[in-house]
């Protein structure tokens, strides 16, 4: 009898012990799942860099000049005007009839840069006709021819540098002026009515001094050029309209009288 309930003992306590090994297992929480690792984000291509030098970079007509460019980071460069796509790194001589600027542009997968080089032709002056005009005829005043020879020039809107369209016609000046270097002059600069009277002063005066060193760059001697500004007091066309405009935006030129 004692060993029958020694034994009954014995599974009840195995019972018990069951139960609550049971119950602790309930209680014990499923570890997480594992996180994915993040992959990090490729870096940005780099961007292209590229720089471009003329030189020498005033030449006289008929002279080469040799371009030089550098590109980074770039899968294709072109430079223009007339030299189109071209090496990474290189040089090119070239030989332009007129003062040009020449733009390097490099592309990649970063985007594009560029950069310019201008080259300055100086023309030589022609020498000087032999007069045949018969002498019953008079002569035409240094003044007329001068206003004669002597040309406008015109800019955009709210820029000084000079336009390409223009070069040709400032090279031209430049030619006359050397012919008769006992000349002196004055460039006006000169603004559409649009922007401030002081704004326009000082555009003015910046369109004046870029014609200015135009000049001197094809040998036009600095004593000879004064430059003033006008602004907007000095149109020569009052419409509101941009045809109008255009031709108030420009530089004009007067012959400082000899004495």
């Amino acid at each position: 009898m004692r060993k029958q309930y020694s034994i009954q003992i014995v599974c009840l306590l195995l019972f018990v012990a069951a139960l609550a090994l049971a119950s602790c297992k309930k209680h014990i929480a499923a570890a997480p799942p594992a996180a994915t690792p993040v992959q990090p984000a490729p870096p940005p291509p780099a961007a292209p860099a590229i720089t471009l030098r003329a030189a020498p970079s005033t030449i006289d007509r008929g002279q080469s000049a040799t371009l030089q460019w550098d590109a980074k980071n770039a899968t294709a460069v072109r430079i223009d005007p007339d030299l189109g796509g071209v090496q990474n790194s290189g040089s090119r001589p070239v030989n332009p009839a007129s003062s040009v600027t020449y733009t390097a542009t490099a592309t990649g997968p970063g985007g594009s840069a560029s950069d310019a080089a201008r080259v300055t032709v100086r023309i030589p002056a022609a020498p000087p006709a032999r007069s045949e005009t018969p002498r019953t005829q008079p002569a035409i005043s240094i003044s007329e021819l001068f206003r004669q020879n002597v040309g406008t020039i015109y800019f955009d809107y709210d820029k000084a540098d000079v336009r390409f369209d223009q070069v040709a016609r400032l090279e031209a000046n430049a030619a006359w002026l050397k012919q008769h270097p006992e000349v002196k002059f004055t460039i006006e600069g000169n603004c559409d009515e649009r922007g401030s009277e002081e704004y326009n002063l000082g555009l003015g005066d910046r369109r004046a001094n870029a014609v200015k060193e135009f000049l001197v760059q094809q040998g036009i001697s600095q004593s000879r050029i004064n430059t003033l500004s006008y602004g907007e007091e000095r149109p020569v066309c009052r419409v509101d309209n941009e045809s109008c405009y255009q031709k108030n935006r420009r530089d004009d030129f007067a012959m400082t009288p000899q004495t």
